[in-house]
């Protein structure tokens, strides 16, 4: 629904928003264990369910989308719908183009096969690295486990609250990165939900290896571990220099345009040239 003109920044807003909440609840619960008497932690149980509410009401409002109307043959509603989140009357190329992409997607019999294609390798790269490096640069169980590590280091249980807050910090600029990153993943192929299947399973795949082995590797490796995550940092800011193209200000569907003029992934989405046989054999 967000025009592709501000659809990064809807996403990174989003992964923003996720972490400052992180941050907030934190803050607050700093607090509520400060309460005496040690019921306290109602509080925070409790204030839970106040945005689990909001999201539970908000989801039973929340209106269809054009894309969506146009894959269940409402083609009027979808073109009314699109007019009024444009704000425009105006809207017959865009509109065009979602049905087009609809229909390309509708044609599509083995989604899981066709990610296997030799087209879709920068897209399956991306869906897989990009997960596999944001768990790997450490962020994630960092926040899992903040409290713990400076408790260890000596500071009380009400300290070590404050101060993981103030370690979320960071974790909020790094969602803005995380953000603009996995913005172009899901949505570059003929096979989107199948794309974001492999890349949500992967991210929560190496969620839970990389928090199981966190503890583990932090008795072991010290504070070589966080030169470990520190390479990993490094290593992904390569990665995407060289290998993730720019998507700002390019629709979602003509994403695929980008992958052809890219220089590394462009002979991936040439179309392979067949040679005959007898002419091969000369």
């Amino acid at each position: 629904m967000a025009p592709y003109k501000f659809r990064g920044a809807l996403n990174i807003g989003f992964q923003l928003s996720i972490t400052v909440g992180i941050l907030v609840a934190n803050v607050l619960n700093y607090f509520f264990a400060k309460i005496h008497g040690g019921w306290g932690w109602r509080l925070s149980l409790g204030g839970a369910m106040v945005p689990a509410l909001i999201i539970t009401v908000g989801s039973l409002v929340l209106p269809d989308t054009p894309n969506s109307m146009i894959e269940r043959g409402q083609h009027d509603e979808a073109r009314e719908k699109l007019r009024r989140i444009r704000g425009v009357e105006d809207v017959d190329e865009e509109f065009r183009d979602l049905v087009a992409a609809s229909e390309a997607s509708m044609k599509i019999e083995h989604p899981w096969r066709n990610l296997l294609q030799r087209k879709y390798r920068p897209h399956m790269t991306m869906a897989v690295m990009i997960p596999f490096f944001q768990q790997l640069t450490g962020i994630n169980v960092i926040m899992f486990y903040a409290p713990v590590l400076f408790n260890t280091i000596g500071f009380g249980s009400n300290a070590s609250l404050m101060w993981f807050s103030d370690a979320d910090m960071p974790g909020s600029c790094s969602s803005l990165y995380r953000g603009q990153v996995s913005e172009s993943t899901g949505t570059l192929v003929n096979c989107p939900s199948a794309a974001q299947s492999i890349n949500v399973s992967v991210n929560m795949l190496f969620t839970f290896i990389v928090a199981q082995i966190f503890l583990t590797m932090l008795c072991h490796l010290k504070f070589g571990l966080f030169l470990f995550f520190a390479f990993f940092v490094v290593l992904m800011s390569i990665f995407v220099y060289y290998f993730l193209p720019e998507t700002k200000g390019i629709p979602i569907e003509e994403m695929g345009q980008v992958w052809k003029t890219h220089w590394f992934w462009v002979k991936d989405m040439l179309p392979m040239k067949i040679i005959p046989l007898e002419e091969a054999t000369r």
